[in-house]
């Protein structure tokens, strides 16, 4: 049986170190926080994304198919969806996201963009399993995942989402999912610590997403952004850390965290291309194809069964 959110948050606070998991990060206000992330300047994986599909469009589309369904996870504001649907005239469009609210209003202009399309919201939390509406075709399936959010997942966990996708689709089905590549540090890091502080202000907004959905009581000044590579993992690291000592408290509990003490809140991982292809073919996927920018910053990659 799925753990509820409360479970989750509070079981992670009493760690040591404590842990909040990123899928926290996606509340409204942190949905539209992030969108603003994706067009700082130092915020490349987005944009380096859209131009990697733009550029390969053609080839993408020749090896993906026309008049599928496609199922987008983390849809978010639907955006890149967007500009596949554009692409591959799919049959039908469900997009899957833990921000219902937010998705929902994404999904209603995207269907006005596209009158033809079946297009749904489904809100819901992937990391404990998508169940599609009945309805929905199992044939010709297209399991969209972009923005390098599989990097957010520990390997382990990023292999069973894998699979999880993999079970979404039949053999003639796919799946079309971005990730970022290793690169220099300081570029990494100044994509998750940028010099205007929004995606500070979106770490801290976990707390008050949770102080919502526990009833704790973080006091987001006591909290500063931290984010840093930790190249032994090959992942960015997101925390959160106390700049004084705080007492926090939420129903049926509380921990004191000390000056200095820390949040983990997010990893991003940087998998080079044959370690991420190598983890497909594990998951079940055993053809991939991969396409690059020219500076080898990212890759987009079709996996089939």
């Amino acid at each position: 049986m799925p753990r509820t959110a409360t479970d989750d948050i509070t079981q992670g606070l009493r760690q040591r170190p404590a842990r909040i998991s990123p899928k926290y990060f996606y509340d409204q206000h942190g949905s539209r926080l992030f969108e603003a992330i994706t067009e700082l300047p130092e915020y490349y994986p987005t944009r380096t994304e859209n131009a990697l599909m733009q550029r390969h469009a053609a080839d993408i589309a020749r090896a993906v198919g026309t008049g599928r369904t496609l199922i987008e996870l983390g849809a978010g504001n639907c955006q890149k969806a967007r500009a596949l649907c554009r692409l591959v005239q799919p049959a039908c469009f469900v997009g899957v996201d833990i921000s219902a609210d937010y998705l929902s209003e994404a999904v209603a202009g995207l269907q006005n963009d596209f009158p033809g399309l079946d297009a749904r919201a489904l809100g819901g939390d992937m990391t404990q399993g998508v169940e599609l509406p009945p309805d929905i075709p199992r044939t010709g399936r297209l399991v969209f995942y972009p923005g390098s959010s599989i990097g957010n997942f520990d390997p382990p966990h990023a292999l069973e989402l894998l699979a999880h996708m993999r079970d979404m689709v039949d053999d003639d089905g796919g799946l079309l999912i971005g990730i970022d590549l290793p690169k220099e540090v300081a570029v990494l890091e100044a994509a998750y610590d940028d010099a205007a502080g929004v995606t500070a202000e979106f770490n801290r907004n976990v707390l008050r997403h949770v102080n919502r959905l526990i009833g704790s009581d973080f006091d987001l000044a006591q909290w500063q952004h931290r984010a840093f590579f930790n190249h032994e993992a090959s992942r960015i690291e997101m925390h959160l850390e106390a700049i004084a000592d705080a007492d926090v408290r939420w129903p049926g509990g509380g921990r004191t965290f000390v000056q200095g003490e820390r949040i983990h809140t997010e990893n991003s991982y940087k998998y080079p291309l044959p370690v991420f292809t190598d983890m497909l073919e594990r998951a079940g996927f055993k053809e991939a194809q991969a396409w690059t920018d020219e500076r080898g910053w990212f890759a987009v990659v079709h996996a089939r069964p």
